[in-house]
């Protein structure tokens, strides 16, 4: 395929050109103002050190890519898109379990090659189960293992996380039926998961801000 053809993935994008899916790309900035109030966040406490930046910089970075991929719709910014999700997810789980859970190194890179294992395997199943949404399902279930245990240490604002995995859920189950409701509702419904997953990472980011010092 030519990377400049159109991918055409949700109800929104019925034609080409840059303006054909403007709730799918607006909604990015859903990821933008959480990265300014985790930035606010982190002043405020303090959090110093590379990793926090690191955190915050990547929720704004996903919100970019994203709304490239949304505009122009091509392979060269398909990537753009996956891989600052991709590296989100394995930088937040080795931070949150050495930092927040104390881990050692071999503990932190065991969970780290479980999580790609599992992301391996929910890669590889047909692409058509669930909307192509299956991808997520072991991030899914690891935010869902990290809030129960914030919330069973009894860490700051204990129930964060388990707020964060349920949100997660709900924003995966409106990913999966954007193609579903495309005749019902033409603008589908790919948007509502970028304005829920900018909060979803505003969660998980507090709770290892607020976690660290806890």
């Amino acid at each position: 395929m030519d990377p400049t053809t159109a991918i055409d993935l949700y109800c929104e994008r019925s034609a080409p050109g840059l303006l054909a899916e403007p709730l799918n790309a607006l909604s990015n900035l859903a990821f933008l103002i959480a990265a300014v109030a985790l930035w606010r966040l982190a002043r405020r406490e303090r959090a110093g050190g590379p990793m926090p930046a690191l955190l915050i910089a990547l929720v704004a970075v996903i919100g970019v890519g994203s709304a490239a991929f949304h505009v122009f719709a091509n392979r060269a910014t398909l990537l753009a898109d996956v891989i600052p999700i991709a590296l989100f997810q394995f930088v937040f789980l080795g931070a949150y379990a050495r930092d927040v859970m104390g881990w050692r190194r071999v503990a932190v890179m065991g969970l780290l090659g479980l999580f790609v294992a599992a992301s391996a395997l929910a890669e590889s199943l047909p692409a058509h189960w669930l909307n192509g949404s299956l991808g997520y399902a072991s991030a899914v279930a690891f935010v869902g293992w990290l809030g129960w245990e914030h919330w069973r240490a009894r860490r700051p604002e204990p129930a964060l996380l388990l707020a964060a995995a349920g949100l997660f859920l709900l924003s995966l189950a409106l990913r999966t039926v954007d193609n579903a409701w495309c005749e019902r509702w033409p603008v589908g419904t790919h948007w509502a998961w970028h304005l829920l997953n900018g909060g979803v990472l505003y969660l998980v980011v507090r709770g290892y801000v607020l976690g660290r010092r806890g």
